[in-house]
């Protein structure tokens, strides 16, 4: 019986470039989890709260399931910006986080700010 691994793919914090690695099919924000970052705001994790919202500035990725539209509106996500916990790499990533996602990485020292 042969064993499948799933593909990984590296995904990388703007503007910190601190990076971790994200199998297909696994969430951003469990992927993150998994790397042992820690401070990460976990809310729902259902895309229903909002709080893992980020930015996809770079790559290819896929929808796990529907974000709610009051965090996430059809404009947003036409421009990249989705929910960690329901989006999934395909491609390598660069994300910045955005929200209260954003304000708990930096506040908690997990990263730098640009120039910092």
């Amino acid at each position: 019986m042969k064993t499948v691994v799933p593909r990984s793919h590296w995904i990388t914090i703007l503007p910190s470039g601190v990076g971790f690695a994200c199998y297909e099919g696994e969430a951003i924000l469990d992927g993150i989890s998994r790397a042992g970052k820690k401070n990460i705001p976990v809310g729902c994790a259902n895309g229903g709260c909002g709080i893992c919202k980020v930015v996809v500035r770079r790559g290819i990725y896929f929808k796990l399931g529907a974000m709610s539209r009051a965090h996430v509106s059809e404009d947003d996500e036409t421009r990249g910006v989705v929910l960690a916990c329901k989006v999934s790499p395909q491609s390598p990533l660069d994300l910045t986080c955005i929200g209260k996602l954003e304000n708990r990485i930096y506040r908690h020292g997990m990263l730098n700010r640009e120039g910092e």
